[in-house]
């Protein structure tokens, strides 16, 4: 039986043509800022986004923790939800990268709000950190793929701009949100001071992930990739994929979400499903029954050859992507409604 894989989009292989792609790619060192191929990406997802510069690094990590680093100083203080990738899933890297804490926020599935903001701007006083950099992640990966529009955005940038701080949007997923939205992404570029957009999830590169921004942005964060280990040399192959990607993969995204809410359909008519968040996006986030554990459900479903990951004490996720094809959603389907307890 195919093994189906639910644990993440980042579990794509390029296709054919995107191999090919890469394999055609004029290249050069990077480094020295001759690779051709990474100026034709970077400009390219700079120009999408309305933005002036934009700097390809190995990960949507390395994006993030330069984005902070070029936006606060030492004893800063970010703002974010408390379910933020920055703050969840890079390893510290607010506080070991840039010195700075954090103010964590309870939005309605990891989103806040221009107000939420308001509220919690350090005032200026030598016991405090200073509140210098607001950051969003859209779509909000532990709010199960939940999104911003963009006037809950503009509502926000307008406040941060009110108050003289930066506004950094974690992009991993910007897409998905674009696609259910039908907004423009150069739309964006007039609200974020920063964006990080990752091209190895749901757009299907291998590896990958673009910070934009201003060119005086670009600037500092060359230095910052390079500290942190991301200078990389004839990293046009790669680039390559990413162009590709962002030519190809964009609309599909919605062949995905439609996928994760016949998953949320199937899921919430199960016994041993206590709730599911509701399915905006690729991101299917689920609770079971108490009494049953993550472990026991895992290895339930690793029989059926399907593989997913615990995202909570007693919750799964599922994450469709671009080698999540038709049969294998009618084969998972079929395998959900076949475990019981």
């Amino acid at each position: 039986m195919k093994l189906i894989d639910l644990r993440s989009d980042t579990v794509t292989r390029p296709g054919k043509e995107m191999l090919q792609a890469m394999m055609d790619a004029q290249v050069g060192d990077d480094v020295f800022d001759e690779d051709p191929t990474v100026k034709q990406l970077e400009e390219k997802a700079a120009n999408l986004f309305g933005m002036e510069g934009g700097i390809f690094c190995p990960s949507g990590t390395m994006t993030n923790q330069i984005a902070i680093r070029i936006s606060t100083l030492p004893q800063d203080e970010v703002i974010c939800d408390h379910r933020a990738h920055i703050y969840n899933y890079e390893a510290g890297g607010l506080a070991y990268n840039s010195l700075v804490s954090v103010k964590l926020l309870d939005g309605d599935r990891g989103r806040f709000t221009a107000d939420d903001v308001k509220n919690n701007v350090r005032p200026d006083d030598i016991h405090a950190p200073r509140t210098s950099l607001v950051s969003i992640e859209n779509t909000m990966n532990k709010g199960g793929g939940s999104y911003y529009t963009i006037d809950q955005i503009g509502s926000i940038a307008e406040t941060c701009r009110e108050l003289g701080l930066n506004f950094h949007l974690d992009g991993a997923r910007v897409f998905n949100a674009l696609v259910e939205t039908g907004e423009s992404p150069e739309e964006y570029g007039q609200y974020f001071d920063t964006i990080s957009i990752c091209l190895s999830k749901g757009l299907g590169a291998p590896i990958g992930s673009l910070l934009l921004g201003t060119k005086e942005h670009m600037k500092k964060a060359k230095r910052v990739r390079k500290v942190l280990g991301g200078g990389m040399r004839q990293v046009g192959y790669l680039a390559a994929a990413g162009i590709y990607a962002l030519d190809h993969h964009i609309d599909r995204l919605r062949e995905d979400h439609q996928k994760a809410r016949i998953l949320g359909e199937t899921l919430e008519a199960l016994p041993y499903v206590d709730s599911v968040m509701p399915v905006d996006t690729n991101i299917v986030i689920f609770s079971l029954e108490e009494g049953i554990s993550t472990s026991e459900y895992l290895a339930e479903l690793d029989k059926k050859n399907i593989k997913a990951v615990p995202f909570g004490p007693n919750e799964i996720r599922f994450v469709t992507h671009l080698d999540f094809d038709d049969d294998m959603l009618s084969e998972t389907v079929k395998s959900l409604r076949q475990i019981t307890f």
